[in-house]
Order: structure tokens, then sequence, then C-alpha cells
């Protein structure tokens, strides 16, 4: 069982967006990489194409390391850790600050 899912609510750690919140797009496993909600956006060029014929530069989210996101605790609102529990013959993730099950 991950501890980082999508659709989790994460707090940057370290960079330009360091501070914010956003939620988990996709994960990148192999390349241990997040893709944040409108967070660490970078400029690309686009060539033309049948659908978008003038081309031109398009906003593409880039990845932030896995390193530096940490889950928000539902209770306190802040940077957790998260620990795996058996509870009721179940693995769950459970917010090591306040002890909460995250969905």
């Amino acid at each position: 069982m991950q501890k980082l899912r999508l659709n989790d609510e994460v707090v940057v750690l370290a960079g330009k967006e360091k501070g914010k919140t956003a939620k988990v797009t996709n994960i990148n496993w192999k390349r241990r990489i997040v893709f944040l909600e409108g967070l660490n956006t970078s400029t690309k060029a686009m060539k033309p194409t049948q659908e978008n014929p003038s081309g031109g530069f398009a906003q593409v989210e880039a990845g932030v390391h896995i390193s530096n996101v940490a889950v928000v605790s539902p209770k306190t609102n802040k940077a957790t850790r998260v620990r795996i529990e058996n509870r009721d013959g179940k693995k769950v993730r459970v917010a090591t600050a306040c002890g909460s099950v995250l969905s």
C-alpha cells in the first residue's frame, strides 16, 4: 500500500511553490515525481496541429519530487507523515500527527 494516492491534498515542502497546497493529479512511481493541480507550471511551445492550427504556447504542469510534498492532515490542516495500520483486518492510511484515517 502506498502512502500517497491520487486526489490527496498535499503541501509543498521545498522549491518555488513552498507552502502551497494542491491536489495530486498524477504520480510517476518510477521517477518518484508527483504532478499537482495548478502548481509548478511551465511554458511549453506547441507545434500547430489539426486540433490547434495556430500552435503557440501552453502552460504545462511540471512534476515535483515526491520527497518535497507531504500529505495534509484532515484535522489540523498541516503537513503530516503517513503510516499504515491494520484496523479491522484491513490496511488503512493514518495521519501520524492526529491519528485520523485518510480516505
